[in-house]
């Protein structure tokens, strides 16, 4: 969305739920949709053609770059007025006579990107934003007060933000640029039973567990007598009735 006067690119992003509604001064607004405006710099829009062109490693005029035949819309960006007067963060610049030449610049770019990420944090902690591993994603509130890797996690997360701008390749050489090494995902400490699972073949059993069948495997082993049952054991039992017939059913007498 571009701006009228003075030329001003702006991102909207839409925030909608099904069956809300709103109250707007005395009225009500039966679409749930809210809509969010921000200005946005025009050069992260820029920048890929800027890249594209770059690959010939010449100098050429910015509006010869900035052309695509899909999105014939995309010259309008050149009307911004932020956009030709900061191509000197992501380009370097030529002038011949009254006419300016750029080439895209990789070095520049990196410079101007960590300053994003700079302003960024120091927006986050302006705002007391907590962010990392700490920190409750429901609250953003950090779980710990103090934090030694509390700064990588600013730049880790304001990173995260300014690649939504950017292509993969260039969000990878921001964050070395940064000085953070790449996470990997954890998966090598997977469980191998959920492995099986996510595989299409058939899962078999890991053991023989026709093993615990066996009348060897079910013997229970003996448990230790106690002191009390020990001696109970070295009393002559002989003429003694077992206990279980005191609870056996009475027999009828026969008829003489």
């Amino acid at each position: 969305m571009l701006g009228s006067g003075n030329v001003q690119l702006y991102e909207v992003k839409a925030f909608e739920e099904d069956f809300h509604s709103w109250f707007v001064g005395q009225t009500v607004q039966r679409d749930g949709k809210l809509l969010f405006v921000t200005p946005m710099d025009p050069l992260y829009l820029i920048l890929p053609y800027m890249i594209k062109s770059g690959r010939e490693g010449k100098f050429q005029p910015v509006d010869q770059v900035v052309k695509d035949e899909d999105f014939p819309a995309s010259s309008r960006l050149l009307s911004c007025t932020r956009s030709i007067t900061t191509l000197h963060h992501i380009a370097e610049e030529k002038e011949v006579g009254s006419l300016k030449f750029h080439r895209y610049s990789q070095e520049r770019t990196m410079n101007w990107l960590k300053k994003k990420v700079e302003r960024t944090v120091a927006a986050l902690k302006k705002k007391n934003i907590c962010v990392g591993e700490g920190v409750k994603s429901t609250t953003y509130v950090r779980v710990k007060s103090e934090s030694d890797n509390q700064e990588e996690d600013y730049l880790r997360y304001a990173h995260g933000l300014i690649s939504e701008y950017i292509s993969e390749e260039l969000s990878k050489a921001l964050l070395k640029h940064l000085g953070l090494p790449e996470l990997k995902s954890p998966t090598g400490t997977e469980p191998p039973s959920k492995k099986r699972k996510l595989s299409d073949k058939p899962v078999e059993a890991g053991e023989d567990y026709t093993k615990f069948n066996t009348a060897d495997f079910a013997r229970k082993p003996p448990k230790k007598m106690t002191a009390a049952q020990k001696s109970l054991a070295k009393v002559d039992k002989t003429g003694m009735k077992p206990m279980s017939s005191f609870f056996s059913p009475k027999t009828k007498a026969e008829k003489k």
